[in-house]
This record gives C-alpha cells, sequence and structure tokens, in this order.
C-alpha cells in the first residue's frame, strides 16, 4: 500500500543522501544543502506514511516494523557521514547506533508477544535528532557550533532515556502478553492432579 512505498522510498533515498553528504569530502556547499534536501524529504515521508496509514486504516505490522528501521537507517548515515567529515564524534554515533539496534532486536525478540509501536518518546527522539543532523549538515558558521554541540549533546541524553523506556515496555509486553497467559494457563492446567 501508499504508506509502505513511503517507507520503502525513503529506503531508497538512503545511498543518494550519504552520496551528495560526502561529496568532495564533504566541501561542496552546494552538495551538502542537496543532503540536507534529501534527508528532509526522506523525514517528512515519514510523517505523511504514518498519517496515511492512520488516516485509511492502512497500518500493517509490515510497516511497524520496517518504517522504525527505515528512520534508523537514514539517521544512522547521516551519523555515520558526519564522522567521517569530523563534526561528530565516533564515540556519539556508535553510542546512538548501538541503542538503534537494540531497540530494533528487541522488537523482533518480543514479536511473538506483540508489535512494539514507536512511543510518543522516540517521536521526539527522532525530531530531536532530525533538526540536530540537519544544522550539523547545513554549511553554517563557526559561530553555531556552540548551539548544534548543545543539540547534539540532548539528542544523546534523549537517545539513551527512551531507549530505556523501550527496554520496560518490551518487558512489560512480553509479562501480560496472551501468549505469556496461555503459557501460564498451560502449566496451571499440568499441575493440576487429572480426575480419576
Amino acid at each position: 500500500n501508499l504508506p509502505n512505498a513511503l517507507t520503502l522510498l525513503r529506503l531508497v533515498l538512503v545511498p543518494l543522501f550519504v552520496w551528495l553528504l560526502l561529496r568532495e569530502d564533504g566541501t561542496d556547499a552546494t552538495s551538502r544543502v542537496l543532503a540536507v534536501v534529501v534527508f528532509v524529504a526522506a523525514m517528512v515521508t515519514d510523517y505523511v506514511d504514518g498519517k496515511i496509514a492512520r488516516d485509511r486504516g492502512l497500518v500493517t505490522s509490515f510497516g511497524k516494523i520496517v518504517d522504525p528501521i527505515a528512520d534508523k537507517a537514514l539517521i544512522g548515515a547521516a551519523l555515520v557521514g558526519l564522522s567521517i567529515l569530523g563534526q561528530v564524534p565516533w564515540w556519539v554515533t556508535v553510542l546512538i547506533l548501538a541503542r538503534e539496534v537494540g531497540v530494533t532486536l528487541l522488537r523482533f525478540v518480543v514479536i511473538r508477544h506483540g508489535v512494539m509501536p514507536a512511543g510518543r518518546g522516540g517521536k521526539t527522539k527522532t525530531v530531536l535528532q532530525t533538526v540536530t543532523l540537519v544544522l550539523l549538515m547545513l554549511p553554517l558558521p563557526d559561530s553555531w557550533s556552540w548551539f548544534t554541540t548543545t543539540l547534539l549533546a540532548a539528542s544523546v541524553v534523549v537517545t539513551l532515556a527512551t531507549g530505556l523506556d523501550y527496554v520496560a515496555s518490551a518487558v512489560s509486553m512480553r509479562r501480560t502478553s496472551d501468549r505469556t497467559a496461555a503459557k501460564k494457563a498451560a502449566k496451571a492446567a499440568a499441575k493440576r492432579p487429572s480426575a480419576s
């Protein structure tokens, strides 16, 4: 359906975005601006596909799983690219990507108990990361560095906090899911003495 097609389009835009960002070792201002345009356009599809899916009743398990992966691929590409260019410390990129990969794996671990949707904290994190990365990618004067550094620090804090929230949600989902309830009921039935 259309929302899933937009999600896949976001994934397809990642290589083009990376090429523009790293072109001429990141020194070409025009390419940097075009990279931002592609990045923002791809992130807008995230909002659009979600809205269409909810309004038209087109929410699918595929979309719930692939949509966050597409977001992570785009933001991950931006972080790695900016680290290659020396604008984001590698430890920040590794920390954020480890959180993103961890949450994605967590979704697959608990998928037997249900699909874990993106929470409000996750959306806030994505918006904060997007704004931070856009400002870092734009060819801004050095006087903006204090502001972008502050935003980057805030992004790291929110990213880690929302990661912990996802872990708590996954634990709760596993404890309260129908699958867990059925297993408990089966164990209880097995312990009861059979009627003679």
